[in-house]
């Protein structure tokens, strides 16, 4: 969708569109955003636009750094202060990157590998995964406040709940094991 200017919202007739409908329709089919690509889906669909507009900054705007948590020194007197930069982090940008963790590049190459081929192979399994859930050790789904945010986020997840007990082998998807 190209925006033109700030009044091409406007110019849409709500009265025929029935929004509850067309989430319903969307998590009904269980296949997320990926299965509408798969679909051959040409226009993005009403439920994923967004009239918020107010966003103004520079792409090359030099404050915006995505923060870096160290986890290189792990005593006791900075723990506090890594702490309070998660927090920082959350609260002001929703994200951060984690450095020193000791997670080797291959299990992070392997985690990233694994997810791209849960999400490559046929719908119908995928399906068997797709809940709303949050008890469930494995879950597949589309915006978890599907009907209840204004807009609706072009993406799906995928998550392993990890804790408190980790999810068996068997669980598993068999592309992820």
């Amino acid at each position: 969708m190209v925006i033109e200017n700030s009044n091409q919202f406007e110019k849409i007739d709500d009265s025929a569109y029935d929004r509850k409908a067309e989430l319903k329709e969307f998590d009904d089919s269980k296949a997320g955003v990926q299965g509408l690509v798969e679909c051959g889906v040409t226009k993005i669909p009403r439920m994923f636009h967004s009239v918020n507009l107010d966003f103004e900054t520079s792409a090359t705007d030099s404050n915006l750094r995505v923060p870096i948590v160290d986890l290189k020194d792990r005593n006791s007197t900075l723990h506090a202060e890594v702490i309070q930069k998660i927090r920082s982090a959350c609260h002001e940008w929703g994200f951060f990157q984690v450095i020193n963790h000791g997670i080797p590049i291959s299990v992070l190459d392997e985690m990233i590998d694994g997810i791209r081929r849960f999400h490559e192979q046929d719908t119908e399994i995928r399906k068997g995964f797709y809940s709303r859930d949050v008890k469930k050790k494995v879950l597949y789904y589309s915006n978890l406040s599907l009907y209840s945010d204004q807009s609706t986020n072009w993406r799906d997840t995928f998550v392993f709940a990890a804790a408190p007990v980790a999810p068996k082998p068997e669980e598993l998807p068999s592309v992820c094991r």
